[in-house]
């Protein structure tokens, strides 16, 4: 009916100049004192006629209607496969959505271009800063000093960070699940931040889960280090890290300075720093929203529950059943 609609509404002017021939006829035939039967003849002629070519002018635009929404698959073709022009007209607009098609095509092989050079630009440059990081790593070993050796360490999380966003947007990321140890995982992480947990004063609990997950160990550990790291900034000095399994979650508690319930269903948007990040305004709005992409990746859930003043506890679901390897 819709369809039936459009064709009416497309051609409702010839729709008019028949219905408006036919009265014109009906009343010359009505003044001339024509019989009743010839009028009615000449309506029937008229009517057949124009139903016949009402329909073959229907077929044909449903023809064409169907062949245009097969070419919205192939919308961004750079050449569109059209139908032969019915007119002029039709030729003219299919030169024109030619052109716009050609010329899209180029900028977007243009933008492409332009974000693989940067891509590829800050991929080299976050390797080369890790240089001059073990190069300080290695001097302050020699010279202790553990507030240095703490920013060093911020530092070096952020390059892991900035690998970790350009990694996730390339085609080529690879992803290698196997059975790995949660617990192995989890101390990993807690000794590269020991330093930290450290000079904050922060006691940590953690319970050994036992348990063995299906992911990608690399991508898991960069979730983990992300959300250690985020306990410990948050959490004030003297506070407390809380790391246990509860079935097939893993979780991560801190003692810190918590979210406001209105920024929670926010928190892994990409930018959003919330009142916190306004406060701390050193926030980037970038870890939580990795780790949400990386977690959906992997097939893993992730959640957070928090409430200001008593701290923030994140669950990660590795539930063996969520995982679909393809």
């Amino acid at each position: 009916m819709r369809i039936l609609g459009a064709y009416f509404r497309r051609h409702w002017k010839l729709l008019f100049l028949l219905a408006g021939c036919l009265g014109i006829c009906s009343a010359v035939f009505y003044l001339y004192g024509l019989p009743l039967e010839s009028v009615g003849y000449a309506f029937v002629l008229c009517f057949s006629l124009g139903l016949a070519l009402f329909a073959v002018g229907y077929v044909q635009f449903l023809r064409r209607h169907r062949e245009l929404e097969r070419l919205l698959v192939q919308v961004r073709e750079k050449v569109l496969p059209l139908p032969p022009p019915g007119g002029l007209l039709e030729e003219d607009y299919q030169a024109l959505c030619q052109a716009l098609a050609s010329e899209r095509a180029a900028l977007a092989l243009e933008d492409r271009n332009r974000i693989q050079d940067m891509t590829d630009y800050y991929t080299l440059w976050a390797h080369q800063i890790k240089t001059p990081i073990a190069a300080m790593g290695l001097l302050l070993q020699e010279e202790p000093h553990p507030e240095l050796e703490g920013e060093l360490l911020k530092i070096e999380q952020y390059v892991e960070m900035v690998l970790g966003y350009l990694r996730l947007g390339s085609e080529s990321t690879d992803y290698v699940f196997r059975d790995c140890g949660l617990d192995a995982l989890v101390r990993q992480a807690v000794r590269k931040y020991a330093r930290l947990f450290i000079l904050k004063k922060i006691s940590l609990d953690f319970q050994e889960t036992g348990k063995t997950v299906l992911t990608d160990e690399k991508w898991l550990s960069f979730v983990i280090e992300q959300l250690l790291s985020n306990a410990v900034k948050y959490t004030p000095e003297g506070g407390r890290v809380r790391i246990y399994g509860d079935g097939d979650t893993l979780v991560i508690a801190d003692s810190g300075i918590g979210i406001r319930p209105e920024d929670l269903p926010r928190v892994f948007e990409k930018g959003f720093t919330g009142f916190n990040g306004r406060e701390d305004k050193k926030s980037t709005g970038i870890g939580l929203c990795l780790c949400r992409q990386v977690m959906d990746r992997l097939n893993h859930d992730i959640s957070i529950a928090s409430r200001p003043g008593q701290g923030t506890l994140v669950r990660l679901d590795l539930s063996r059943d969520r995982k679909r390897v393809e």
